[in-house]
């Protein structure tokens, strides 16, 4: 009798450890440990100082938010991202965030990752897609907008006829395509200003260097370069010296971003102005995490807050600047 009752105790005991220490449901999925959320984050790459701030922000949240981070670089390749989000959902994470490269392709993997049970948080960049349920909120800039405040400035600031060239992002990514059309769409107030040319310099200071070269050969008038973001704006402003002219007088400059190294050009004289695109949206990130992985309702978009600099306003904003 006392042998049986002891076997029995033993049985109980060792179910006890095993629901206590185990399993892979709710939170903790991905490391068996149910007070730490694992996230896995598939960035885009490391192609311009925006980038790298927002990897910083991002990696530095998630320490401070006790969040377990897998960390993948894609190297600005769509693939290497659907590689990594496959990665995460066969390890079990209990959230997945990801700045897409580009706005199209991404329902298979996102409907795998559905299947799973694990949500999806799009940050930086928005993805097109007709199935809004494939993820559970979207945190980060309204690109038209700041392609708007571009145009804006340009309107406001200068005298027609004006020769406009475009150094746009990367093809395909959200933040090129609605750089541009909400640019577009504020400068038709102006039939004298015009886009003369217009490429894609992919987000890279070489590559905004390497178009501005060929813009300023092949257009005998140039009057300002719209950069979509600062590291093209500062790869242009290379170029222009190069070819003997100044910029930012003799042929202005309009960038997004507001990343430091563009913003002491801005308060040197060599950019114009600026519309910010704040890249610290890791607090915010892991907010959004831990509220999903509980369950709880989100807003279906976060917008960021931001800003524009002229060369007075970025002079003052320098010293505090953390990116």
């Amino acid at each position: 009798m006392r042998k049986t009752i002891t076997t029995a105790l033993a049985a109980v005991l060792l179910a006890a450890l095993t629901a206590c220490g185990g399993g892979s449901g709710g939170s903790g999925a991905g490391n068996g440990t149910d007070d730490t959320i694992t996230m896995g984050f598939a960035q885009v790459g490391a192609e311009s100082g925006w980038r790298t701030a927002n990897t910083k922000s991002v990696q530095e949240s998630a320490k401070a938010a006790g969040i377990e981070l897998k960390f993948s670089d894609a190297q600005q390749k769509q693939e290497n991202q659907i590689k990594a989000i496959r990665s995460y959902i066969q390890q079990k994470v209990d959230v997945i965030a990801f700045s897409p490269v580009v706005e199209t392709g991404w329902d298979t993997v996102l409907l795998e990752a559905q299947r799973a049970k694990i949500p999806v948080i799009l940050t930086d960049r928005a993805i097109d897609s007709d199935d809004t349920s494939l993820y559970e909120t979207f945190l980060g800039s309204d690109f038209i907008d700041e392609g708007k405040k571009a145009g804006k400035w340009l309107t406001e600031n200068t005298d027609g006829p004006v020769n406009v060239v475009e150094l746009q992002g990367t093809t395909g990514a959200a933040p090129a395509i609605d750089r541009k059309e909400g640019f577009e769409a504020e400068i038709k107030s102006r039939s004298d200003i015009k886009i003369v040319a217009s490429q894609t310099g992919d987000f890279t200071r070489s590559g905004g260097k390497q178009v501005m070269e060929a813009f300023l050969k092949s257009q005998p008038d140039i009057d300002v370069v719209y950069a979509h973001n600062d590291d093209m704006g500062l790869g242009a402003i290379e170029a222009i010296k190069a070819a003997g002219k100044k910029p930012g007088t003799d042929i202005k400059i309009i960038t997004v971003d507001a990343v430091k190294d563009g913003m002491t050009a801005l308060a040197n004289g060599e950019i114009n102005f600026i519309v910010e695109c704040n890249p610290l949206l890791g607090p915010q990130l892991m907010d959004l995490a831990k509220k999903v992985v509980a369950g709880e309702e989100v807003p279906e978009r976060v917008v960021t807050e931001e800003t524009t600099f002229d060369q007075e306003q970025a002079k003052t904003a320098l010293p505090d600047r953390k990116y």
